[in-house]
């Protein structure tokens, strides 16, 4: 099995909203608007300063994904990549696709100018997206992630 990872583009976009509906049910219990996801995903595939995202496919198929997003830091003097609508198809779990897409991101940050770090949020009780995560080298840096959501309160 070999899994390509390439950067995603507007013909993923109907199958990436899907993805991040799949996720948000399963993870958080959340049911995600499809007037508002897919536009969303499409916009951001539309404009590379919001974000990225790239796509794991075996023959052809798509199967996983993952988003970055960018944030400032002044105290770092650069950007920090925030990892987000991280998604393995059910069928292909536990063969190494987010392994993969992480890696390939990680890569592609400290390569970039002015890149940081990486950062992503995990809900609370997801103990296995946790391991995943300290697997790859990632650690608790401590901090809780606070919000103040205008439109959409259940996400």
């Amino acid at each position: 099995m070999t899994i390509e990872i390439r950067d995603a583009n507007a013909s993923d976009a109907e199958i990436i909203a899907a993805n991040n509906s799949a996720m948000a049910t399963e993870t958080e219990g959340h049911s995600l608007a499809a007037n508002i996801i897919g536009p969303g995903v499409s916009e951001l595939l539309s404009n590379a300063a919001n974000g990225r995202y790239w796509v794991a496919e075996i023959e052809g198929k798509l199967v996983g994904q993952i988003m970055v997003t960018y944030e400032w830091s002044d105290w770092r003097n650069g950007n920090i990549w925030w990892i987000q609508s991280v998604y393995v198809h059910a069928d292909y779990r536990r063969m190494g696709i987010f392994s993969a897409l992480y890696h390939y991101v990680e890569a592609l940050a400290r390569s970039a100018a002015g890149v940081r770090g990486l950062r992503l949020y995990v809900e609370n009780n997801n103990q296995r997206a946790q391991k995943t995560y300290e697997a790859l080298g990632m650690v608790d840096p401590n901090y809780k992630v606070m919000q103040a959501i205008f439109e959409d309160p259940s996400c």
